[in-house]
């Protein structure tokens, strides 16, 4: 069956108090916070409810200073946190993401999410940075499914959640400069929706499917960021990309998580090897980066020395390094790892008898929306939460904060929206809509370029001149190539005449992801230094000249960067 031209769609309508866009970890969190609050709540999601994102995918551990097995303060957490930011840390939201984390921890332990446990305690993991053992987990592979179908019961068993599916929101709703609420393609059907809401709470995740290699969902191009800009929010920190260091390479994995191999370094100390097969973490340790004979370096710096060594031409025969378990006894292996080493030997691997191949694999973005600390951006009635926020990790981020951040900052996103639609009336008026909706109905078929085939040569751009380490060469031709890109399918939506219409909806993410790269590669060309996830071969280590955020907002369709001092002041609201 086939829809209507766009021409004619004819907008559904939904209305409740508080929308929230995107419904992984932060989203259902924030969803179930403002109906505690007494909103009536839309939460909207283009995948399934509380299966598309980040945080179902995420395996491993939590950050919090729960103290259950070592003694701890969430301001050992914070000065942790501070430390893998390189100075760049909004400290007000790192000490709310610190000081709040074991109050969400103990509620999710509440909800039975099934927190490891020894000796009645909540287990806690050594990660790279902490200094002591803080990170919780379910189990080392499965932490952020658990996570994820605990939300998923707790969204069940609240009363006003609306929750739909299937929905890419086009633009958020405007009138006299608030936000009012959004309009939506419903995928399957092709008809446009208008949602009217009180206050909007953005919670769409990071931007790292802007990569050809990511652990990213599908869902993850960064649209919340392309909302909250055309919206009239600021960005902040957008040229921070974290990339996980040893994703999975070589030999072929098929049903498995690239990014699985932290947990095993955690437990059982798995040694990076060149092709001369030498250990060589070392070599890049500095004197910030910690040593416990396990794990030696932070995200940033693994991802420097496999890069480098590669680069030397040591690198392994895929083009990483060698992870290597071979001096651990095969007894040790099964009894940390149990069913996993089995799900492993079915392709082919056996950890005891051969290394494996790793890589950096783009993982998660520091930057983001520009928030204060109860998540409100500076747009009247829109709030962000999640990896969607920029500012609280700084340049590099502390390892097992990801979830944290989610649960934290989700929280305080539905209370702080429920609060504003308490006191304020509907702002909606069909005219917030009007310009998306034009947009959608001036969609027409064309047979070239071809979108899908445009997001792949964007996400080769990205990989190969916007990855872990830069040049001005290479930012400069990105951002030719971006440009290049976007005039290619120029300002109308392509269509086909199906009703779920895939060429639409890769024009529509294109359009995001567009907005998007230009706003991490254009503050990357401008710092010229190496911060973080931030290394510019051509500007080696830090200056101080560049201890500020870059702020990039829109002015009149144009982009705007400008730099600011990091806010301090470690006060938690």
């Amino acid at each position: 069956m086939t829809s209507p031209p766009p021409n004619t769609l004819v907008p559904a309508h939904l209305e409740a108090d508080v929308l929230v866009i995107g419904a992984g970890g932060a989203g259902m969190y924030a969803a179930l916070e403002a109906a505690k609050g007494g909103a009536s709540v839309i939460l909207a999601d283009r995948s399934l409810i509380g299966r598309g994102g980040a945080t179902v995918m995420a395996q491993m551990t939590v950050a919090a200073a729960l103290g259950e097995q070592t003694p701890d303060h969430w301001e050992h957490h914070f000065a942790d946190t501070l430390a893998a930011g390189r100075g760049l840390c909004d400290e007000r939201l790192a000490a709310l993401l610190c000081e709040d984390g074991p109050q969400r921890l103990r509620e999710m332990d509440a909800w039975k999410v099934g927190w490891a446990r020894e000796d009645g305690h909540i287990k806690q993991a050594q990660a790279p940075g902490h200094d002591r053992p803080r990170c919780a987990y379910v189990d080392f592979l499965s932490t952020g499914p658990a996570v994820s179908k605990t939300l998923r019961t707790q969204l069940n068993n609240a009363s006003g959640i609306r929750r739909i599916g299937d929905l890419t929101i086009v633009d958020i709703a405007l009138r006299y400069g608030e936000a009012c609420g959004a309009t939506a393609l419903h995928l399957p059907t092709g008809q446009a929706v208008t949602l009217a809401a009180k206050a909007v709470v953005i919670a769409t995740g990071g931007l790292t499917g802007l990569y050809r290699r990511n652990s990213a969902s599908s869902n993850m191009g960064g649209d919340g960021y392309a909302l909250a800009l055309r919206a009239g929010a600021e960005l902040i920190d957008m040229e921070f990309v974290q990339f996980f260091p040893i994703g999975h390479l070589a030999p072929r994995l098929v049903g498995m998580d690239p990014i699985m191999w932290d947990p095993f370094r955690y437990k059982l100390g798995g040694k990076l090897l060149n092709s001369e097969m030498r250990e060589f973490e070392a070599d890049y340790a500095t004197k910030d980066a910690r040593s416990d004979g396990t794990y030696k370096l932070t995200r940033d710096l693994a991802t420097y020395a496999i890069t480098k060594e590669v680069e030397a031409g040591r690198g392994s025969p895929a083009g990483g390094a060698y992870l290597s378990f071979q001096h651990v006894p095969e007894a040790e292996i099964r009894k940390a790892f149990g069913p996993v080493v089995d799900r492993l030997a079915e392709n082919g691997i056996d950890l005891a008898q051969r290394p494996v191949e790793v890589a950096p694999i783009a993982h998660y973005h520091m930057g983001g929306i520009r928030v204060d600390e109860m998540m409100a951006t500076g747009v009247p009635g829109l709030f962000a939460c999640g990896e969607a926020v920029g500012g609280a990790n700084g340049a590099n981020r502390l390892s097992g904060n990801a979830i944290t951040e989610a649960f934290v900052f989700g929280a305080r996103a539905g209370r702080s929206a429920a609060e504003r639609a308490k006191q304020n009336a509907s702002m909606w008026s069909a005219d917030a809509a009007k310009s998306a909706i034009d947009l959608l109905r001036s969609a027409s078929k064309r047979d070239a370029p071809n979108p899908a085939a445009v997001i792949v040569k964007l996400q080769a751009v990205m990989a190969d001149d916007v990855g872990p380490f830069r040049t001005d060469a290479k930012l400069r031709s990105a951002i030719s190539a971006i440009a290049q890109l976007k005039a290619d399918i120029g300002d109308t939506p392509f269509a086909s005449v199906e009703a779920f219409d895939p060429v639409r909806a890769d024009w529509l993410d294109l359009r995001n992801m567009f907005a998007v790269a230009q706003s991490v590669a254009v503050p990357a060309l401008a710092r010229t230094e190496s911060r973080g996830a931030h290394q510019r071969d051509d500007h080696l280590g830090l200056n101080d000249a560049w201890s500020v955020n870059q702020i990039v907002a829109m002015a009149d369709g144009d982009m705007t960067l400008r730099k600011v001092m990091p806010t301090t002041g470690k006060a938690a609201a």
